[in-house]
């Protein structure tokens, strides 16, 4: 009997790009309170209305970086699990909060290998409620649901850890040897009532200018203030000047106020500022995704270059480049078990 398993969790994808796979994927997503945070019956209401037509325009997106094996995500997550089973001498099993495998379906499988302890090893680097809080959620209601007797160990959102910092700055290395202009970190993007929500000092996040730069009760749960301290890293890691690199946010949905500034509005000051040849990192992903190869690799590059850049080149997230590899054997060795 193995003591620890690994369930190594992403946000997951649709099963194919029909139109039909989109929408429940999408529906799936949208409909779990902790990404959008409205009571039941309004966000039934507004995902409904969402699903009117977003399902179409996002299968056309999603077939646009279709890999022939499937979704990139799901392919590089799979080569990621596989990775680890090589460097580690425990069950590792995959899962995705929606879509499939299901995280059922991955702790279920790590219940019949006879497993005492789950380690819940997310692959996102910052804290959100819309991230790890809700895949934590979904494994104890697995959990409870099936009766299993087993311990939930999560890991910590990692953004600041060093051996993960490390990783990410020489996997971005060699795409910054060819030479550049700037170097813009764009993130996923959260609404601003999600960032206040979890600021449990209820007055400091978001209200000031400069609130993710000084230090804060509210940066453990902050994630804005965890991608500031990400980008900075890496640039000091790097050698960047201030001048050489800048941190946006992508991905909006709805009306209601995102964190700023915004990607789309990033790309077109950057190009009208002079820079021809941008580099954009994407360090709220570890594996490459639509939001990645799709909105800034496709629409990203094309908006930069109509707005007078020259080049847009997408640097690789972490995917299963050899030292992240070996971190997250590392991680699933060490990580302490939870009391």
């Amino acid at each position: 009997m193995s003591e620890r398993g690994v369930l190594l969790v992403n946000l997951g994808s649709p099963a194919s790009t029909e139109v039909a796979d989109v929408r429940r994927y999408l529906n799936q997503f949208l409909m779990d309170p902790c990404v959008v945070d409205l009571p039941w019956l309004p966000r039934r209401i507004l995902v409904s209305l969402i699903l009117l037509r977003r399902p179409r325009e996002s299968a056309h997106a999603y077939a646009s970086i279709w890999w022939e094996e499937g979704s990139p995500l799901v392919v590089i997550s799979k080569r990621v699990r596989d990775q680890l089973r090589s460097r580690v001498d425990m069950p590792v099993e995959l899962a995705m909060r929606y879509g499939e495998p299901s995280i059922e379906q991955g702790i279920l499988a790590l219940m019949q290998q006879g497993v005492s302890e789950i380690l819940l090893m997310h692959q996102y680097p910052q804290f959100a409620d819309s991230t790890i809080t809700t895949a934590v959620r979904e494994a104890q209601r697995v959990i409870e649901q099936h009766r299993l007797q087993v311990r939930l160990t999560v890991l910590p959102a990692f953004h600041g850890r060093p051996d993960y910092l490390e990783a990410l700055t020489s996997s971005a290395l060699p795409h910054l040897e060819g030479g550049f202009d700037h170097l813009l970190f764009s993130y996923h993007g959260l609404p601003e009532r999600h960032l206040r929500k979890a600021d449990p000092t209820g007055d400091y996040c978001v209200s000031l200018e400069d609130c993710s730069a000084r230090h804060s009760p509210s940066h453990p749960t902050c994630y804005r203030a965890q991608c500031r301290a990400v980008s900075q890293s890496v640039a000091e890691r790097l050698g960047l000047a201030p001048q050489q690199w800048s941190m946006s946010f992508q991905s909006r949905l709805g009306r209601a106020k995102w964190i700023e500034p915004y990607t789309e509005v990033q790309l077109d000051e950057l190009a009208a500022r002079g820079v021809k040849r941008l580099l954009v990192m994407c360090p709220a992903f570890t594996a490459d995704c639509i939001e990645t190869l799709e909105e800034i690799g496709d629409r990203g590059r094309e908006q930069f270059i109509s707005a007078g850049g020259e080049e847009l080149v997408l640097v690789p997230c972490l995917n299963d480049h050899p030292q992240w590899m070996d971190v997250l054997a590392n991680w699933a060795r060490s990580e302490p078990a939870s009391a």
